[in-house]
């Protein structure tokens, strides 16, 4: 692989990589908090719609399989064509997406909406890239912590706002209000973000990328609606055999291509596959907490647990995870010299599992509920912040995007099994009202905790130097 680069040019100065910053800030995180800002008025679309629960579950079964297959194709297509011209195609995406979704007169047009709002998934590896690109190196670490914050609290942050949203305005503002966000971002980066500085030489491998697509699609789609069809029923069982197969041929292809849209050789890489390993568990652990603690809040205080409270209550009992997110993200890179990646990855994800563990043990009343919480959301941006960092620290910088597009793709494949694992746990055993029994959600969340524990272990296999 063929590197290219423009000649050497002065730092670009202070008030040009912050202007830079808040729009790559905006629109990242304006398309993570689409992340979680539809799911909690799923049951409000489909009333709207008319339509069944199977039928609305496909509003986000299609986006995440749509954005799964985006970010790491785009993610490489980015290396090659450029991170800027990449960037305005992944907010173009978004916004079209957006207007379909808003002006969606019935579900299919609403879930096309939604696959190619998916396609904007790759905005992660692309801002990560830009960064790298434009920063001194000495402030690199610095920025990918703050982004990363950014980008997990916006994750978590359309819980909090999808319930205000809809009641003020309809679920449609959902995607209008992101439109009008990703429009405006999306002028402004045209005008300021500059041309990417740095590209990889080459082409895109389409039987590797087309091969990628389909063992992704494969596993995730079973994964995301096993439980409806059966675990062991054939449907189910021939999509995991299909997996299987393409992703051992995609592998073979990959590995003997000079061209490969992901490097095995990089794959391979020791600081790449353990934190790779690490953001399975992460993903796992994240995406079952934001989608089971809003439900379990929510749950009436008839049943012997939860408090019975609207999804405005919920997100605001949730909103202090938010707030340490944000504060475990922007300490990441000034801590770095001090404690290193490594460490804050460990570090991030026993916070991680002391605060599932509280959910399962401490859920009386709510302030324990949201303290709770407060120490999952410090695991949360600390461990997302270290995790971005130790990737870009370990590739080249023309692979940037490829490879945190993998990381990322990642750890939606961990969220994926690990919200089908937990749906499983807490709706295992029903009482007689129709409703789950707290024995499935302490299970649950115990088994979210023992998740991070293993994490904790796999955050030390990660190579000992100071920026890992």
């Amino acid at each position: 692989m063929t590197l290219t680069a423009t000649p050497p040019a002065a730092a670009p100065a202070r008030s040009t990589t912050s202007l830079v910053f808040v729009l790559l800030g905006l629109g990242a995180g304006t398309f993570a908090i689409l992340q979680s800002l539809i799911s909690p008025v799923l049951p409000v679309i489909r009333h709207d719609l008319g339509t069944t629960q199977a039928g609305v579950s496909w509003v986000l079964i299609a986006w995440l399989l749509s954005a799964s297959v985006a970010t790491p194709i785009l993610g490489r297509i980015a290396d090659l064509i450029g991170k800027h011209r990449a960037l305005l195609i992944v907010l173009g995406a978004i916004a079209v997406g957006s207007l379909v979704s808003a002006l969606a007169p019935n579900l299919g047009v609403l879930i096309v909406g939604r696959i190619i709002q998916g396609l904007g998934g790759a905005i992660f590896p692309i801002v990560f890239g830009i960064i790298r690109d434009e920063y001194p190196a000495h402030r690199v670490p610095r920025a990918i912590g703050a982004m990363s914050s950014v980008i997990a609290v916006g994750g978590g942050l359309g819980t909090v706002l999808a319930g205000p949203i809809t009641a003020a305005l309809g679920w449609r503002a959902l995607f209008g209000i992101p439109l009008v966000l990703v429009v405006a971002v999306a002028a402004l980066a045209w005008k300021f973000v500059p041309a990417s500085p740095v590209r990889g030489g080459g082409r895109v491998n389409w039987p590797a990328a087309a091969l990628l697509a389909g063992w992704l699609v494969a596993l995730l789609l079973p994964v995301s609606i096993g439980a409806r069809w059966g675990w062991l029923s054939a449907p189910t069982l021939g999509l995991f055999v299909v997996a299987a197969i393409a992703f051992t041929l995609w592998v073979l292809v990959e590995t003997r291509s000079s061209n490969p849209v992901i490097d095995m050789r990089m794959m391979r890489h020791r600081p790449v596959w353990t934190t790779n390993l690490v953001a399975l568990l992460f993903g796992a652990a994240m995406f079952s907490v934001i989608t089971f603690l809003p439900q379990f809040i929510q749950t009436p205080k008839a049943a012997g647990y939860g408090f019975g409270s609207s999804v405005t209550v919920a997100g605001f009992l949730i909103f202090p995870m938010l707030v340490t997110m944000a504060v475990g993200g922007m300490i990441s890179g000034p801590i770095h010299t001090v404690v290193g990646f490594r460490a804050q990855l460990a570090y991030g994800s026993a916070f991680l599992a002391a605060g599932a563990a509280g959910f399962a043990l401490f859920n009386d009343a709510p302030w324990q509920v949201s303290s709770a919480a407060a120490v999952f959301g410090l695991g949360l941006g600390l461990a997302y912040a270290a995790m971005t960092s130790v990737i870009v620290h370990s590739v080249s910088p023309s692979a940037t995007g490829a490879a945190t597009g993998m990381n990322a793709n990642i750890r939606n494949i961990g969220g994926a099994i690990g919200t089908a694992a937990v749906s499983a746990l807490v709706t295992g055993t029903i009482a007689p009202n129709g409703l789950p029994t707290s024995t499935g959600y302490a299970v649950a969340f115990l088994t979210i905790a023992a998740t991070a524990a293993v994490a904790v272990v796999l955050s030390l296999l990660i190579p000992g130097r100071r920026n890992a």
